[in-house]
């Protein structure tokens, strides 16, 4: 178990992706303590253009008042690509806590740039999830960030 809740949280998400025979990449939304939304990627499953985790976690919180996501917090197991840095951006989430940027690095400098608190924790087992997976499954990868 990892000692913070949440990315807790966000990995599950991820390992329930993988189980689904999708990406493991897994997200949570979290509002003064409480999670607003989870999700995992499910491009695979869903055969969806968008569905990263982060996109999944927004789609489960559903609609909110904007101040709710701008007191937000958002997980990732893998650092957010421009699409979900844009949704970020968007949505004002001012914090978001990565579990890796080892495997994929997503648009961080975007995210700091636009004053995003970004912290990235080098989790081995979100390191892990991403390298087992690319090693087995590259063509899945290489469908759409991973090239």
């Amino acid at each position: 178990m990892h000692s913070d809740p949440y990315m807790q949280a966000a990995i599950e998400q991820a390992q329930a992706g993988l189980a689904e025979g999708g990406i493991p990449i897994g997200s949570v939304i979290v509002h003064h303590g409480v999670i607003l939304g989870k999700g995992h990627n499910r491009r695979i499953q869903k055969a969806s253009a968008i569905l990263h985790g982060e996109m999944d976690a927004f789609e489960n919180a559903g609609r909110q008042p904007a101040h709710v996501y701008r007191e937000s917090v958002l997980y990732t197991t893998l650092s957010p690509c421009d699409m979900c840095s844009g949704a970020i951006l968007l949505y004002g989430i001012p914090k978001v806590v990565i579990g890796e940027n080892k495997t994929f690095m997503g648009n961080e400098e975007l995210l700091r740039s636009r004053g995003v608190d970004v912290q990235v924790l080098q989790d081995q087992v979100c390191i892990d999830l991403m390298q087992d997976f690319i090693a087995k499954r590259p063509e899945l990868w290489n469908e759409d960030i991973g090239k």
